[in-house]
């Protein structure tokens, strides 16, 4: 089975990365987690550690139980890397190669590849700034999945910018490893 690094940015759509990892998990996988600062806002480590059944990594502090810095050693490890949610936030980190937390280093020193499902206010999505992001992204290799392009959105909008539904993340996960 595979290592995959299960990222999860400042997104209302943070707890439906609790349903990927313990789907994951059941396949055989082997998850990490790997949250943002403002991720936590949404859904606590402790709930992804329990269901990964491994350390989730926040900030670089939390990389001092080894010799290794975390952000390498998963880096090195993994055989995908999924961002979901993916904030615009993160689009714009890893577009301009900035790495101020644990999942854009991870981006940054990886050869895995990248699934990114995005998810955001419609017009958050439709702005200049993340659809350049989006691309550079794309010229880079990251694969896109999503945002659902019909439905309500957690601010009250109505149309894109939500979080493809978890089946379907899945089985796009399944066919990136396949």
């Amino acid at each position: 089975m595979a290592t995959i690094v299960l990222g999860i940015t400042g997104s209302i759509a943070a707890y439906k990365a609790a349903d990927i990892a313990s789907a994951l998990v059941k396949e055989g996988h082997e998850v990490h987690c790997v949250m943002t600062q403002s991720a936590t806002e949404f859904i606590t480590p402790f709930t992804l550690q329990i269901l990964s059944r491994n350390p989730v990594l926040v900030t670089l502090q939390d990389e001092k139980q080894s010799w290794k810095p975390g952000h390498i050693d998963l880096a090195d490890r993994a055989d995908l890397l999924c961002i979901v949610p993916a904030s615009a936030n993160a689009l714009g980190n890893f577009a301009n190669g900035l790495a101020p937390d644990p999942l854009s280093s991870i981006y940054l020193a990886t050869k895995a590849k990248v699934l990114i499902c995005p998810a955001m206010n419609g017009k958050m999505w439709d702005h200049l700034a993340t659809q350049r992001n989006v691309k550079q992204l794309q010229q880079d290799g990251c694969q896109f999945f999503g945002p659902d392009s019909d439905g309500m959105l957690a601010c009250g909008y109505e149309g894109k910018g939500r979080l493809m539904p978890v089946d379907t993340i899945l089985e796009e996960i399944r066919n990136q490893l396949s």
